[in-house]
């Protein structure tokens, strides 16, 4: 059972995608120029954990005790939710499969069997709610799943007038400054500066200066879940994997290529096991794609930190319950 009131311990703060246009090049410290960050791990072997999928969960060099020490029996549950139907025939979302698909998701999560009692336990009437979402133009938030979070947000009995729903200008948004609650969603895919576009990644617009978060590819991007603006609020982590992008090259690189039909929804209380996760279904695909290993170029150092260095959440895969409904072909995990 997921408590509510472990949501807010669980929850930092963070960004999102749209920095693409403010991003600066991306630097390297002392230590990584010499291979080795700061809590030593070298980036050969970070490197080598985006590639081992099958013994490390496709984010960790062996096996994950290697890196995190003796495994708990407490876990942080995700739910990966699949439905083959949720694209029509010309690639648009149905929106009713995809609303049906968040409900089977939060029930899961919370072991809720009713959607809007669940989401009574998400969000409070008296609840003041910012929806981060992503607009990178090639791989938007779909429309439809803002429209169905909103729709179980003012269900739950929040005033329309204290929901806003935006990726840029979270700063100067009335509501998202003196939000209570966050809801963070936005679709998975490779990024140029920080290996993964993420959840984590995706609160990036709560800082004045997103690429003060650059250094390192990135590595420190869960700071910003500490900022005051966010700090404790984040209720619900939402990682879009309906057609993710698995493969790119250069800032802003898009080619649908890259992208295939996944048919999912990543959903959790921590966000960085549900980003953890989302890497090893990237990391998979691949594999599959490419015939062999071809690691994430630069690795997702934010999530791997964001668990040992920033204690956002778990990115070990061994203490992670991944609870998995509907369409299995082609699961990857």
């Amino acid at each position: 059972m997921v408590e509510m009131n472990k949501m807010d311990k669980m929850d930092k703060t963070d960004k999102t995608d749209k920095t693409d246009k403010t991003d600066k090049t991306d630097k390297t410290d002392k230590a990584d120029r010499n291979g080795l960050d700061r809590n030593g791990l070298t980036r050969r072997d970070f490197l080598k954990a985006t590639s081992t999928a099958a013994i490390a969960g496709a984010l960790f060099m062996s096996d994950p005790r290697d890196v995190f020490g003796q495994v708990t029996e407490k876990k942080t549950r995700v739910v990966l939710v699949r439905d083959k139907d949720v694209l029509d025939s010309t690639g648009n979302v149905d929106a009713n499969v995809l609303e049906r698909m968040l409900d089977n998701a939060v029930t899961a999560l919370l072991d809720e069997p009713d959607p809007a009692n669940a989401w009574k336990r998400i969000v409070k009437p008296e609840d003041v709610v910012g929806i981060k979402t992503n607009q990178w133009g090639h791989l938007p938030t779909p429309k439809a799943l803002e429209n169905a979070i909103e729709k179980r947000v003012i269900g739950a009995g929040v005033s329309e007038k204290n929901i806003s729903i935006r990726d840029q200008g979270v700063l100067d948004d009335e509501i998202f400054v003196k939000s209570t609650a966050l809801i963070n969603v936005r679709p998975m895919r490779t990024h140029h500066w920080s290996g993964v576009g993420s959840l984590i990644k995706n609160y990036i617009m709560f800082s004045r200066t997103p690429w003060g978060y650059h250094d390192d590819s990135c590595a420190d991007l869960a700071k910003i879940w500490a900022l005051p603006v966010c700090a404790g609020k984040t209720r619900l982590n939402i990682l879009v994997v309906l057609t993710p992008l698995f493969h790119g090259i250069g800032p802003h690189h898009f080619n649908p290529e890259y992208t295939w039909l996944y048919g999912g929804l990543l959903v959790g209380v921590d966000p960085v096991a549900v980003d953890s996760t989302g890497v090893r279904i990237l990391v998979a695909k691949r594999k599959e794609y490419f015939g062999e290993d071809r690691p994430l170029n630069p690795p997702p150092k934010s999530i791997y930190f964001a668990d040992t260095r920033h204690h956002l959440g778990t990115a070990d895969p061994a203490k992670i319950d991944l609870v998995k409904i509907g369409w299995e072909e082609g699961i990857l995990i």
